[in-house]
This record gives structure tokens, C-alpha cells and sequence, in this order.
């Protein structure tokens, strides 16, 4: 569980909502409530108390200029876990985790650089997920486009928004 205070570095992607409520029509509980559909390049980063103008521009200066297309179209599925993988951000993440190489990703959960994806539905029965899988695989391909990264915070009422990078810098 997150504590207060962790920050993430997210690409949001609001094409991708309907697959988050898909999931929340089987299983309320998969989705997390007032999380938007994103993929995280780079969680946990820094306690937010690190998060200051030096940190940012170290950050901005690894992202790539201009927009990433993005196409969902597989959905992958392990026990309770719904997700959509985004490979087109792995070039993303990479740069943005190479510039804060302390900083290992999922707390080294997943190995060193776990791919990029899409939480569709978390600790979800299996029963659940299948469902889930299925309906997410029926709503595939989305395509889109990836213009910013955000930063968040975990305060005591939920994620908050602490920065926009835009890509195009």
C-alpha cells in the first residue's frame, strides 16, 4: 500500500477510460476510485517533499519532444491483474527511470524495467478478470496520443496533481 507522500510519474490516458468502467461493471472493487486510466513510467519517483524545480527539470530533460502515438490492442491477464500493455512508452520509461536510477520502479517488484501497461483491473477474482479480459480484448484497438507526462502525489484524501511536463518543449 502507498504511503503519503509517494510520488508517481504518469502518462495519462483518458481514451482509455471506458476500459476502467468495463471493469468497474463486473467488479467495482478492480478499479481504484478517482485513479484515471494511465500508465506509470516511474512509480514510486521521489517523496513529494523532493519535488522541486531542479528534480522537474532533470525530468523534463529526459523526455522525448513531441507526441507519442499510442495503439492499445492485447490485453495480458495473471490471476486478479487486467492490464493493457503500452510498448510504445517503454523508450519513455526507460529514459525517465534512467534519470533517476535510485529510483526502482514498483520497488523492484517486477525486475528492473517492468513494461509499461495499463491497469485495467487489480485483485480481482479470477472469475472477475476473465470476464474483464474479455470485455477489454471486445473494446480494442484504442488509439491515441501521449502530449504530457504528470506528476502526482499521495496525500491523506488521495492522488493529487502536482505537475504537467509537456512534451512538447
Amino acid at each position: 500500500m502507498p504511503r503519503t507522500g509517494t510520488t508517481a510519474v504518469l502518462a495519462l490516458l483518458p481514451d482509455a477510460e471506458p476500459l476502467l468502467r468495463l471493469a468497474a461493471t463486473v467488479d467495482a472493487s478492480a478499479v481504484r476510485p478517482g485513479v484515471p486510466a494511465h500508465a506509470a513510467l516511474l512509480y514510486p519517483w521521489l517523496p513529494s517533499d523532493e519535488v522541486d524545480e531542479p528534480e522537474l527539470h532533470r525530468l523534463r530533460a529526459a523526455l522525448p519532444v513531441g507526441p507519442v502515438p499510442i495503439r492499445l490492442a492485447a490485453v495480458e491477464r495473471t490471476g486478479g491483474f487486467v492490464g493493457v500493455p503500452v510498448p510504445e512508452l517503454g523508450p519513455v520509461a526507460d529514459a525517465v527511470r534512467g534519470a533517476f536510477p535510485a529510483q526502482v520502479p514498483y520497488g523492484g517488484r517486477f525486475g528492473p524495467r517492468p513494461p509499461v501497461h495499463v491497469t485495467v483491473a487489480l485483485e480481482s477474482t479470477p472469475r472477475a478478470a476473465a470476464d474483464i479480459a474479455r470485455r477489454t480484448a471486445a473494446a480494442l484497438p484504442i488509439t491515441t496520443e501521449v502530449n504530457a507526462l504528470h506528476v502526482v502525489g499521495l496525500t491523506r484524501t488521495g492522488w493529487q496533481h502536482l505537475s504537467e511536463l509537456s512534451l512538447s518543449h
